[in-house]
């Protein structure tokens, strides 16, 4: 059986349009691949294990191949349970609102415990990195406000998508399909633009 791992970046719940969207795509999804098993994950809400100063250390460690403190073993684990969660799925719907040009902090800091050397990339001291968690895909929706493609600088610079374009990259999930609902808050009309989005979302599940 299949599994589909939702990552929802977003607070706000049932004001999200991000997660709206996302969800109109998992509706439409799960009409087409009932079978499939989606788990969902909210990023400030499903309590993230601190990841600081034991756990870099704990990190350095595995990267050195070096044996770990006790505590160093503790906090590894709490990470390595996340990770998991991550790499039991074969597809991914990830929601994501820009938060000041940026991610939301919370999906920072899931990512920043996810990525680990051996578990979601390897490295080679001549080809450089390489992404672990090939031959998967994923569905993420991108919102914001005001910045949209094409306006001035004063109107938002956009290191969101870039950032988690390459993240993705990075990983090894190069099957991404995109869907933009920017500038949101700027729209004439726009309870007619969520429902064109929403439709839009529809359409992509049903060849995702």
């Amino acid at each position: 059986m299949s599994q589909l791992l939702h990552v929802n970046a977003s607070p706000r719940g049932a004001a999200s349009q991000s997660l709206a969207i996302a969800g109109a795509f998992l509706s439409a999804y799960k009409d087409r691949k009932p079978e499939t098993k989606v788990d969902v994950l909210s990023v400030f809400d499903d309590g993230l294990p601190d990841f600081g100063t034991t756990a870099a250390a704990a990190k350095m460690a595995a990267f050195a191949g070096q044996e770990q403190t006790p505590e160093q073993v503790d906090v590894w684990g709490q990470a390595r349970a996340v990770f998991d969660r991550f790499a039991a799925a074969d597809e991914y719907v990830f929601n994501i609102p820009m938060w000041n040009a940026g991610v939301p902090y919370a999906l920072k800091h899931w990512i920043d415990v996810v990525t680990q050397p051996g578990w979601v990339f390897g490295f080679d001291p001549v080809t450089g990195y390489n992404g672990l968690l090939t031959g998967r895909k994923a569905f993420v929706v991108y919102s914001s406000g005001v910045y949209t493609d094409g306006v001035p600088q004063e109107f938002g610079v956009d290191f969101r998508s870039t950032f988690f374009r390459d993240w993705l990259r990075f990983v090894g999930i190069t099957d991404v399909t995109e869907l933009h609902f920017d500038g949101n808050g700027m729209l004439a009309d726009p309870a007619a633009a969520l429902a064109a989005a929403l439709t839009q979302a529809e359409e992509h599940a049903k060849t995702f």
